[in-house]
């Protein structure tokens, strides 16, 4: 299993020479599989680099939502294999409440908000609801939960060849808990991250900034090092790092971190461009 980090940063693209080590995209991951499936998880502006280096016959894409806020979705209409004539695009996200996956994704991506409609840039999409099932996508087993972040909101599991990695880039595992982290059982996302070769887990906010925080839907730093050490992640990777936080300042959290907890997993930090395989 093949992981590239195409944007990494939450809430909102900030590029810049203060950004330009750890990037300034917002949230897209692709993974390939063993027999060459590409899985893109998220569309927002990272999404727009990774479609112009897919080969030009390409003829299926799989891209998995999280949700359905603007920067993990901004980036769907730059995505060059949309336009491309025979491409045929699945989109998987969570079921609303009111309207159903396509309507919501054509709501936002259409007039006034933007200036065509998704339909006319690509004919061929099909759109798959998930709240908490299991599914395959041809080599991998991919596998959904509702995690706490504000409106519905899913993370992933992405299993293939007996490896695993768990996406959660927006989640609030400490919401509502008088002591973090609380027992595995009631701990939003164990289940998807519990002993997972690679783990993408939201790390927005400082222990300071958290405190004016709370509900917004992001953890801190701390909260999400206690949560890869608590699910027995293998590897965990910092993510959707604040539009606010420089490369320098980044470095300066994510070091004071390691050094308060002494992880016993591997800690890669969040940059675009970044390469795992497991």
């Amino acid at each position: 299993m093949k992981i590239r980090l195409w944007g990494t940063r939450g809430s909102l693209a900030s590029p810049g020479p203060d950004t330009v080590r750890y990037g300034g995209n917002t949230s897209c991951v692709s993974v390939e599989g063993p027999e060459g499936t590409l899985l893109v998880l998220d569309a927002g502006t990272g999404i727009r680099c990774l479609g112009l280096e897919l080969p030009a016959d390409i003829r299926r894409v799989n891209i998995l939502l999280t949700h359905l806020h603007m920067d993990h979705l901004q980036g769907l209409p730059f995505f060059a294999p949309l336009r491309r004539p025979g491409v045929e695009v699945h989109i998987w996200g969570p079921a609303g409440t009111t309207s159903d996956l396509g309507s919501r994704v054509k709501r936002y991506l259409s007039p006034p908000l933007f200036p065509v409609s998704v339909r006319e840039i690509s004919m061929n999409l099909n759109f798959h609801e998930s709240s908490g099932d299991s599914f395959e996508i041809d080599e991998f087993a991919v596998e959904t939960r509702l995690v706490l972040h504000p409106n519905p909101t899913i993370g992933y599991r992405i299993s293939s060849g007996g490896r695993s990695m768990a996406y959660l880039p927006d989640h609030e595992p400490a919401l509502g808990a008088p002591r973090f982290p609380p027992p595995r059982e009631w701990t939003s996302g164990f289940e998807l991250a519990e002993g997972a070769d690679v783990l993408i887990h939201d790390s927005q906010y400082t222990d300071r900034e958290y405190e004016d925080r709370i509900g917004f839907g992001h953890s801190s730093i701390a909260h999400a090092f206690q949560f890869a050490g608590l699910t027995g992640a293998r590897r965990f990777v910092p993510f959707h790092h604040d539009p606010s936080h420089s490369d320098d300042k980044l470095d300066a959290i994510i070091s004071e971190a390691v050094e308060r907890y002494k992880p016993a997993f591997e800690m890669v930090p969040g940059k675009e461009g970044l390469r795992i395989e497991i």
